[in-house]
């Protein structure tokens, strides 16, 4: 057998700057080149390999991890990761993984968005730490972060060694130029780049806000769909893996790492992104919330909101994930004579959740686009007063749609910490708290 002829031609595609391509599914084994004939026929590691090229593995689970659950990708590159200077620590207090400098508060929290940038903040110099629980040493827990830019990375680059990052863009699209191809992403969509994985971050639209959650354990996968059936919530065609794009370029370059809670810089000669094919599993992908298959009541009460998870990260504990992402998109409510808005709650989770847009149907104000509320653990929440009033009138024989919004919610196993930047921060509404205050004693036992 010719070990080193082309493989199937439909792994081939030239994908472009101005029109990135992607394959379909999540999880799946992919195979992509974007020089014909560059990725090896029938083994990984040749001894030369097309091109002149270095073969590299990328392994994001044990080599021994269960088949169903291993991730790797294996890189034909210009040159391996390797060639780089030393790396040296940078001093900064903005983007980290200390979760422990102020006492996590049982009160509820709320924020108003991030404000505008100083110029020539890229996307990792805009990245402030707001709050987390666990650590990448113990690889478990997330770092939950907001975003906001105004300047694209040209000649820098960036890798999470600590865990993979889901991106939440509320304002401004990115281009999210990776190692393993090209990622368009905007409002109303999320992107998950894998740890390890180097990219840069450009801005079509010359600013940017969102948020972002570092999981630190297990690899973001879908639930598992129970007796919903085969399918609904997010579907796995819906999700998109970009085609292999690759740059040849030399310069006087900087190779960010965040490593153990910490930033790094090391200088590097060439950029990064040069990987001309690759093949695997584990790589970037991109999803369109919007194509979330949401599922509710059409009888009566409203479900638990698990019906919005769209990925889990599991823990060692059956059924109790470490960090699960929900959404509550645009959707009908019919239930009758029920009280539709997501109800009073108290959780042995903890609840850290943003707005993309519009308005949120538990909160009719105060709860902004690109703003952020913390209900930890315990931690009493529900509806503000208003919201009540209204819902508790509404007519429930006839459906009502929520529309035009898009809110998410970071729920954890453990308390989420708030750092000392969000603790004292000038967005912090130190009058949240109100909101619930004009709930009045209803009871009268003589009227049932």
């Amino acid at each position: 057998m010719n070990m080193l002829a082309p493989v199937a031609t439909n792994a081939f595609a030239t994908a472009s700057l101005d029109h990135p391509t992607y394959q379909s599914g999540f999880g799946n084994e992919f195979a992509t080149e974007a020089l014909p004939g560059a990725l090896p026929y029938g083994q990984n590691s040749p001894q030369k390999a097309p091109y002149g090229l270095y073969a590299e593995q990328l392994s994001g689970t044990a080599f021994t991890a269960p088949r169903a659950h291993n991730r790797r990708a294996w890189l034909y590159r210009i040159r391996p990761a390797a060639v780089h200077l030393p790396f040296e620590a940078i001093a900064q207090d903005r983007f980290h993984s200390d979760f422990h400098a102020v006492p996590p508060s049982p009160n509820q929290l709320r924020w108003d968005p991030l404000p505008a940038p100083a110029a020539g903040t890229d996307f990792i110099d805009g990245i402030v730490t707001f709050a987390g629980n666990g650590g990448p040493d113990a690889q478990t827990g997330c770092g939950i972060h907001l975003y906001a830019a105004n300047a694209s990375m040209t000649d820098r680059f960036f890798y999470n060694a600590d865990g993979e990052l889901l991106i939440v863009p509320q304002q401004g699209r990115l281009r999210l130029l990776t190692e393993l191809g090209v990622i368009d992403v905007g409002p109303l969509e999320i992107a998950v780049i894998p740890s390890g994985v180097r990219f840069r971050v450009e801005l079509p639209d010359g600013q940017a806000r969102g948020y972002l959650c570092e999981n630190f354990g297990a690899i973001f996968r879908l639930p598992d769909l129970g007796p919903i059936g085969s399918n609904g919530l997010a579907n796995p065609r819906d999700f998109l893996t970009p085609h292999a794009w690759y740059e040849d370029r030399e310069g006087d370059f900087e190779l960010v790492a965040k490593f153990q809670g910490h930033l790094w810089r090391a200088r590097i000669g060439h950029s990064p992104l040069d990987v001309v094919a690759w093949h695997g599993n584990y790589a970037p992908y991109k999803y369109d919330l919007r194509l979330f298959n949401t599922i509710g009541s059409i009888s009566y009460d409203h479900p638990d909101p698990s019906i919005f998870l769209v990925l889990q990260s599991v823990s060692d504990t059956p059924g109790v994930d470490t960090i699960d992402f929900v959404i509550f998109p645009p959707r009908w409510l019919a239930m009758e004579h029920s009280f539709r808005p997501p109800w009073f709650h108290r959780n042995i989770a903890s609840e850290f959740m943003g707005l993309i847009q519009g308005v949120y149907d538990a909160k009719a104000e105060g709860f902004v686009p690109g703003g952020a509320s913390l209900h930890n653990c315990m931690t009493g929440h529900g509806p503000d007063a208003e919201t009540f009033e209204k819902a508790s009138h509404a007519d429930t024989t006839k459906p009502h749609k929520v529309d035009a919004t898009m809110a998410f919610m970071f729920e954890t196993r453990a308390v989420i910490r708030p750092t000392r930047f969000a603790a004292e921060s000038a967005q912090l509404q130190a009058r949240y708290f109100e909101c619930w205050q004009g709930l009045k004693k209803q009871f009268d036992p003589a009227k049932r």
